[in-house]
């Protein structure tokens, strides 16, 4: 449909050229034959986010000339392929590379520094590489090359091939009788030890818990069970946004510390008297919380619970690390590298100068810059406590894993992450230059949602993603598939489309921005096969009419569905404070009844530690 005139007089056509170069939509379809015109106005703006100054026809007619000349490169900056037993394709047949001139001469630098001569019958081992292009003209570019499975990998099944049913679990509402005001990790790992041994249960489907502030925030609401998640907008903060919480977490690179056994780190058992003294004196305060929630006189709140914690976590650093112990931490922190750097660097400044980075003195908000560098130095200490408690995390996470499989489990833990990151955390701070500024996700009218959805979280750009090498995004997978036997794919991973709204305006005068679906599908399924973990799909919810992304070869498929079939479990809305009792789903997302679940005296016994037994 035609855009309508520009404000400033200028050429609608070329406008209308400019955004389509640009994946914008301008109109969309919410339900079958009714088109809505998107605004010209948001048109520009989103053009804005992505770096397209649109805002005058002389911009305009500037924009499209860029474009054109990125066009005429030799490379592109990333290319993405699939590979399998098969020799990969010659470059000619490559559709991203099939515009090179005669001649052109391809050399391959893989990640483990082999060169290769690519051409016909080449076999590119799976991974990140370096692509060099030398044309007859004398003209010379590189880029990144991704080889990619062709799909993803299966999930894993009990030997008979059958489908198991699981367990979709609240972490924080996890309570057991040693709880600290919220479940831990340890709950998750009892859990998971009795639902595969008792119950035969395949999985553990888990809510976000993801990275929320390393202190409380006065700004912030109390509870994180009132942060709207996609599907919904129960607690919406100011302009419709959530503050931070596990829905909207400040990173999704790293699991909260929030969830820490706290007296399961070994060096807890090393404190002297007076200190683990008061180190259970604040985990009994911790505990204190916890009876609260249960008897449903306080909300499940983070912020005090973490400060109990974090506090005997202090105490509990004051013992040094053994040997063994010291060389674990250490390849931890090889193996996390800067996004670990970056991540406890933005805890450390959050403690000072608050949670949200885009409010720090100058010359923070740059991860990069010699400032931060210099506050870094600085708060060395309390840098190392962030990457500390990063790494016991992860070894919960880890241990919770291994009981999972232990107890008879095909896949574990089930990963259901959040959409996206906070604007104001760690994420966004580390990843700003491939994050979309002034604009955010969400989901346009539809049915009886008149007004659409504000999910108050910035979108990848998808030029941006290509020039890093989706590194940024290879990065978020990494951390999510740590000590995971699947991700739930969700709404916002590998989509060929995602709804964008410039901030100031309702939902409705958002449009969509088009995606590499087939590179994104690409770089999730590596980083899958090198997890030795599973995708799942889901349907796209909040995709719109005609985006529906059908099951092609390597598609996402579902858990255990030897017969084909798609799992859709688990995917139901998120249930408003006190929590109902636990979901039990079979592999098609079926809830199981209690009746079946609490059928042996065991059962109920271990059920009620966790108040999870209807009344």
């Amino acid at each position: 449909m035609p855009l309508p005139q520009a404000r400033s007089g200028g050429n609608p056509t070329r406008l209308a050229r400019l955004a389509e170069a640009h994946g914008v939509a301008l109109s969309h379809e919410p339900e079958p034959g009714r088109h809505v015109q998107v605004p010209e106005g948001t048109v520009v703006e989103v053009l804005a986010a992505l770096g397209v100054d649109a805002s005058t026809p002389r911009a305009v007619r500037a924009a499209l000339e860029r474009h054109e000349w990125d066009g005429r490169q030799l490379l592109p900056p990333t290319v993405v392929l699939r590979s399998g037993a098969r020799p990969v394709s010659a470059p000619a047949r490559t559709s991203c590379l099939s515009q090179l001139p005669d001649g052109t001469v391809l050399r391959v630098v893989t990640d483990s520094g082999t060169t290769l001569d690519w051409g016909p019958g080449t076999r590119l081992p799976l991974g990140v590489h370096t692509l060099f292009g030398h044309a007859p003209d004398e003209r010379a570019a590189h880029s990144t090359l991704i080889v990619v499975p062709e799909a993803f990998p299966a999930p894993r099944t009990r030997a008979s091939g059958e489908g198991g049913m699981g367990l979709r679990v609240r972490l924080r509402s996890l309570l057991s009788a040693r709880s600290r005001g919220r479940g831990d990790l340890a709950d998750l790992g009892e859990l998971a030890d009795w639902a595969g041994r008792c119950l035969g249960a395949d999985f553990l489907q888990l809510d976000p818990s993801h990275s929320a502030v390393p202190v409380p925030d006065e700004t912030a609401p109390v509870s994180d069970e009132t942060a709207p998640v996609p599907g919904g907008r129960a607690g919406e903060g100011p302009a419709g946004h959530a503050a931070l919480s596990s829905c909207l977490p400040s990173s999704r690179r790293f699991p909260d510390p929030v969830h820490l056994r706290v007296e399961d780190v070994l060096e807890f058992g090393c404190l002297g008297e007076e200190q683990r003294r008061r180190a259970e004196v604040l985990l009994g305060r911790a505990a204190a919380l916890r009876e609260g929630v249960s008897g449903g006189h306080a909300p499940l709140g983070r912020g005090a619970v973490w400060e109990l914690k974090r506090e005997a976590l202090e105490l509990v650093r004051s013992v040094p690390l053994g040997p063994g112990r010291r060389a674990a931490y250490e390849d931890f922190v090889a193996e996390r590298g800067q996004a670990l750097v970056d991540h406890a660097t933005w805890c450390a400044l959050a403690e000072a100068y608050g949670s949200d980075w885009r409010s720090w003195p100058a010359g923070l908000d740059d991860p990069r810059s010699a400032h931060t560098a210099r506050v870094r130095a600085q708060r060395q200490d309390r840098v190392d406590f962030h990457a500390w408690a990063a790494w016991l995390t992860d070894c919960q996470l880890a241990a919770a894993q291994h009981t999972a499989r232990q107890a008879g489990m095909a896949v574990g833990l089930v990963l259901d992450p959040a959409a996206g990151a906070h604007p104001g955390g760690s994420d966004a701070w580390s990843h700003q230059h491939s994050l979309a500024q002034g604009v955010t996700l969400g989901a346009p009218p539809r049915g009886r949602d008149a007004r659409g959805q504000d999910w108050g979280l910035p979108p990848w750009r998808p030029d941006a993603l290509a020039r890093a090498g989706y590194g940024p995004y290879r990065e978020v997978l990494a951390g999510l598939f740590r000590h995971a036997g699947a991700l739930r794919r969700g709404r916002a991973l590998g989509r060929s489309r995602l709804w964008w709204i410039p901030e100031g305006r309702p939902p409705a005068e958002g449009t969509y921005v088009r995606y590499d679906a087939e590179a994104l599908h690409g770089v999730l399924a590596l980083e899958a096969h090198r997890a030795g973990a599973a995708v799942l799909g889901e349907d796209p919810a909040g995709a719109g009419p005609g985006a529906r992304e059908s099951a092609a070869p390597g598609e996402p498929a579902g858990l255990g569905e030897p017969a084909g079939r798609r799992m859709r479990g688990a995917s139901v809305s998120w249930p408003e404070c006190p929590d109902p009792p636990l979901p039990v789903v079979d592999v098609q997302g079926r809830p199981v009844p209690w009746e079946e679940v609490a059928a042996s005296p065991r059962g109920r016994e271990l059920l009620a530690q966790w108040g999870a037994l209807p009344g």
